[in-house]
């Protein structure tokens, strides 16, 4: 058995104990942490319940330099504040909201096993979402693995509306301007550049504020065979917010620009038609089930081009050559700055 980097067979027996196992038999390297700050690994057990679990091994020391450039101080602390807003999250929301037993499986994501931290070490052990048939990591997705994902997104967005974000990001997402403040100074978009505070403010304060997941990417939805059910991982960005943010970041992350013009237009359309009918499959009772759908898409809809900009603006001050900046995003961001009132 090959052992992750850093760990001790002493360690990894604890993590076998965790979970109810006698011993760990075999682990496999998935990928190293973003930033150099640490790994996940699979580690299959012997005995108990699981098969095999996720283990996250997070190492909080500042790596000596970042993949983009960009090691600084705040980077490294917003990184820090990630890695515990994940904790938080597994621990104290994840299977929560509403009557978890009906909904868990409404927007499926890893349940939290043990959880262990250190002076500079975080253990994070999380269930193998393999175990319940979600296997499939894609680097380009078809028209059932979008809708997939945006049902996932609009299940999660009913479920956790209105729910106050206690010990996550007070506003989600990875790119919120109150933590990108090398990137906007970074920005040579003076229009955006200005336009920054409004925009941010318009996603902020506007009605039917949910948790959004903060990072809704390709990359961090994990699909069963045939590509119509999804489960997602990855909750260090988790916040309060308009789901017009993970929106944006899923239908950037799967469609090709010159697709976009195109295609968004009726994939938002699905979207909306999708949290409807999640609403109306929260538990009589809940806060989420008595909202009116139609008036959630009057406040949400006319902000999926100021969502956009707002991603924008963090990705042209981040890394201006990205492929994500492109003709139909530059469409949209002025499309948010008339809407605005802001001259370009």
């Amino acid at each position: 058995m090959t052992k992750p980097a850093q760990l001790s067979d002493p360690e990894l027996t604890a993590i076998a104990q965790a979970v109810g196992a006698q011993a760990v038999s075999r682990t496999e390297v998935i990928q190293p942490l973003w930033g150099g700050y640490g790994e996940l690994f699979r580690a299959e057990v012997d005995g108990g319940e699981h098969f095999s679990v996720i283990v996250k091994h997070i190492r909080l020391p500042k790596p000596a330099r970042h993949p983009r450039g960009w090691s600084t101080d705040t980077s490294h602390q917003r990184k820090l504040k990630s890695y515990r807003v994940e904790v938080n999250w597994y621990r104290d929301y994840a299977g929560q909201g509403g009557d978890a037993s009906v909904r868990a499986d409404a927007c499926p994501m890893p349940r939290c096993l043990f959880v262990e931290r250190r002076d500079d070490e975080i253990l994070l052990v999380l269930e193998d979402l393999q175990t319940r048939g979600y296997h499939r990591v894609l680097q380009q997705a078809g028209h059932h693995e979008i809708q997939a994902c945006l049902r996932w997104l609009a299940q999660f967005h009913a479920r956790y509306l209105g729910v106050a974000p206690a010990g996550l990001w007070k506003t989600g997402t990875y790119w919120h301007l109150a933590t990108r403040p090398d990137e906007l100074a970074a920005l040579t978009d003076t229009a955006l550049k200005t336009a920054a505070p409004q925009l941010d403010a318009l996603l902020s304060g506007c009605p039917f504020q949910t948790l959004v997941h903060g990072d809704a990417k390709l990359a961090n939805f994990i699909f069963a065979k045939g590509g119509r059910h999804v489960a997602a991982v990855d909750f260090q960005y988790v916040g309060r917010g308009c789901g017009m943010k993970d929106v944006v970041m899923l239908l950037s992350s799967t469609l090709p620009p010159t697709d976009c013009e195109r295609r968004c237009p009726a994939l938002v359309d699905d979207y909306f038609r999708l949290l409807a009918q999640a609403l109306s499959e929260q538990p009589v009772g809940t806060a989420a089930r008595a909202v009116d759908a139609a008036a959630l898409e009057q406040a949400w809809r006319p902000l999926f081009c100021v969502a956009w900009a707002d991603f924008q603006r963090f990705l042209k001050g981040w890394s201006p050559g990205h492929w994500k900046v492109h003709a139909y995003s530059e469409a949209l961001t002025r499309q948010a700055l008339e809407q605005c009132a802001i001259p370009d």
